[in-house]
């Protein structure tokens, strides 16, 4: 997913459609054909070449990027059943609900600045020239319990790093969920040729911390004062693990 060479298409059209999905997230064909103007037959004959390259995936009736992800994780503790599993279009206002519940018990800006993107742009996926935004969810009969995110700027000196932001909301935790998020985040970051991963929380979110320094990761530098909660100055600890 690390990429710095310009995606290459072959025809204009055949970027306009792919630039199109990849705003919106999922989208009917024809709205997609309509809007843009093109004929049918040459519509079908761009997106069955941008299916055949991997581009493009047709699910449910609607066109979407195509981010290669693995599949469905099923996982039991004690007598909770959840699933691991990369996140859809559909997912977008149950990922959004989790991260701000979860932002607001711990003050965890990142995360509630990620949900505040994803809500404004209402596209939960992308892959473009300039970022790769890729999320993986827990989920509990069918909804949303928690999210791992992995962001990636698509600049040179940048490309081999990526922000990752994981949480899993109270009623959820001490099951593991969160291990396997994290895990299943970080195997995505380093098949993608990501070589670092990085985040920021508040010092008060030591729970935060904590599990973050558990699985491995180790603090970088610490901002004084970088956050105002509450009224009150509180650092900001950088962290981040080598892949």
């Amino acid at each position: 997913m690390a990429f710095t060479e310009e995606m290459e298409f072959g025809h204009e059209d055949r970027k306009r459609i792919y630039e199109h999905v990849e705003r919106q997230g999922a989208v009917d064909p024809d709205e997609v054909r309509r809007r843009l103007q093109i004929d049918p037959g040459g519509f079908r004959h761009h997106v069955a070449i941008l299916k055949r390259d991997g581009r493009l995936d047709d699910r449910d009736g609607t066109l979407r990027v195509t981010i290669e992800a693995g599949a469905e994780e099923e996982y039991r503790s004690d007598d909770l059943e959840f699933h691991i599993r990369p996140a859809r279009q559909e997912d977008l206002a149950g990922i959004v609900g989790a991260i701000r519940q979860v932002a607001e018990e711990k003050t965890y800006i990142v995360a509630e600045s990620v949900a505040d993107e994803v809500d404004h742009q209402d596209a939960l996926l992308r892959y473009n020239e300039l970022e790769a935004r890729m999320f993986f969810v827990a989920t509990v009969n069918d909804e949303v319990v928690g999210w791992v995110h992995i962001h990636g700027q698509e600049l040179d000196k940048l490309s081999h790093t990526a922000e990752l932001t994981v949480g899993v909301i109270e009623e959820y935790r001490e099951h593991g969920i969160g291990s396997h998020l994290l895990s299943r985040g970080l195997e995505w970051s380093g098949s993608n040729g990501y070589e670092k991963v990085y985040n920021s929380v508040p010092s008060t979110n030591e729970e935060a911390i904590e599990f973050l320094e558990t699985h491995g990761w180790e603090i970088e530098a610490v901002r004084a004062d970088h956050y105002k909660l509450n009224g009150e100055y509180v650092d900001e600890v950088m962290m981040a693990l080598k892949l």
